[in-house]
């Protein structure tokens, strides 16, 4: 008989851890374990990203100095001509059109602000260096920050995470094909 309570109480015990080893597992109770990801600086969905770091230099190097206005260091060639046009194709054409006239898929949703005709004199009286920050920071309001003295007619978001420096002055180079045609 003692064996037997001896053999109860250790299922009993064990039953009990199970039980409890079961509630945590299943989530019932939760307990909400501090991780790293949690603590470290960063932004939620539809904020502004945090400014970049003081000092830091992007992995393909610096695409232009603040206050200073870039310069084309791309020349354009056919290669780089035709790499913009494919780049134009995927990322630009949704809003501006395949003859970049501002007559993209999208800009039929766009009712307050369209996207600006690319061929047209005000984006091609533009630098390459001016075209280049517009397609990095995008034009998102009506004053216009980036350029002050010129007026857009639409928003561009900027693409300076999607495409890299490269490739943003190889969309450049196919942007200033547009106003020959």
């Amino acid at each position: 008989m003692r064996l037997f309570k001896q053999l109860l109480g250790v299922f009993a015990a064990l039953v009990v851890l199970v039980t409890a080893l079961m509630i945590f597992s299943y989530d019932i109770i939760k307990i909400d374990w501090i991780v790293f990801m949690e603590i470290q600086p960063s932004y939620g969905t539809q904020e502004e990203p945090r400014a970049v770091p003081a000092q830091s230099i992007p992995i393909e190097g610096a695409a232009y100095l603040p206050g200073v206005e870039p310069t084309n260091p791309v020349a354009a060639d056919d290669v780089s001509v035709s790499r913009g046009a494919q780049l134009f194709s995927i990322n630009c054409s949704q809003c501006h059109g395949i003859d970049a006239k501002g007559s993209g898929t999208i800009a039929a949703f766009l009712v307050k602000k369209k996207p600006a005709d690319l061929t047209g004199e005000t984006v091609q009286g533009l630098s390459d260096g001016q075209i280049f920050m517009t397609i990095t920071d995008g034009v998102w309001n009506k004053e216009n920050t980036l350029f002050p003295d010129m007026e857009f007619s639409g928003q561009c978001p900027p693409l300076n995470e999607n495409l890299t420096v490269r490739e943003r002055w190889d969309v450049v180079n196919f942007v200033r094909t547009l106003g020959a045609q």
